[in-house]
């Protein structure tokens, strides 16, 4: 697909599920299954959004809270905030370094990478808070492996993105970020073009799959069932992006 600067009608078409992913479930299958019932189908051009949650789950990457001991270290900083100790072990478990521990959020650096609260870890539509849910172990590995099993059984090949829901500095409220890519090219390069006035652009790398991962997260909510979409009409890039292509190096991070 080439690379244009032509606007048109992006559409975001929501994928609901009937039941719940366990351990071992093919994300593919489902999803086949539930466009299917919805009178959906991919198209090529199409490119599929898919939660992290349900990703997740099906690889397995829960942890029963019960096994977790914390630390008394943990357990002093959870008291202080009335926040549960073994969901901050689990987050420093998960943890490649810990950049802030303030007034109850600790922001870690993940194994992947991220710069996210508690390690990406979540408790949230699993099970009631017995079980913690991490991030998939390689999520642009998912990716790759979502994409593979929609060919097989489509016979289309679209690009794959996992999001999950970060907090931002400066900012109140959460949003969606990619952190898994698989068939495109997770930024778009526009310097050295020149904008409507003939200014050439020397600074503007937009980062598509973050905000395609934003748009998603509008019909994709946490309290629906509708843990991936389908965004239609949006021009990319395809090639093998990386989500480390949008992870800023800790050297030219400023606020590090």
């Amino acid at each position: 697909m080439a690379k244009t600067t032509k606007v048109g009608e992006v559409r975001l078409i929501p994928i609901t599920l009937a039941d719940e992913i366990v351990p071992g479930a093919s994300i593919a299958d489902k999803l086949v299954e539930a466009l299917r019932r919805s009178r959906q189908r991919l198209r090529p051009g199409d490119i599929l959004v898919v939660k992290h949650k349900i990703v997740s789950k099906a690889e397995g990457r829960l942890v029963d809270l019960a096994t977790i001991k914390p630390s008394a270290e943990s357990t002093a900083w959870a008291e202080q905030y009335k926040l549960d100790a073994r969901v901050i072990e689990l987050a420093l478990q998960e943890s490649r370094s810990v950049l802030r521990r303030k007034n109850g959020v600790l922001i870690t650096e993940t194994h992947h990478g991220f710069l996210c609260a508690n390690s990406g870890i979540d408790v949230s539509n699993v099970d009631g808070g017995k079980t913690a849910l991490l991030l998939p172990e390689d999520p642009d590995r998912s990716a790759a492996n979502i994409r593979r099993a929609l060919k097989k059984k489509t016979g289309i090949l679209v690009p794959v993105i996992i999001t999950d829901s970060f907090g931002r500095p400066w900012r109140e409220g959460l949003t969606e970020f990619a952190i898994g890519i698989a068939g495109m090219k997770p930024l778009r390069d526009d310097r050295g073009r020149s904008d409507s006035h003939g200014y050439t652009l020397k600074a503007s790398v937009e980062a598509v799959a973050d905000e395609l991962a934003s748009a998603a997260g509008l019909v994709c909510g946490k309290l629906n069932r509708a843990p991936a979409c389908i965004v239609r009409g949006f021009l990319y890039d395809p090639g093998p992006g990386t989500v480390h292509n949008l992870l800023r190096p800790a050297a030219t991070d400023l606020f590090r």
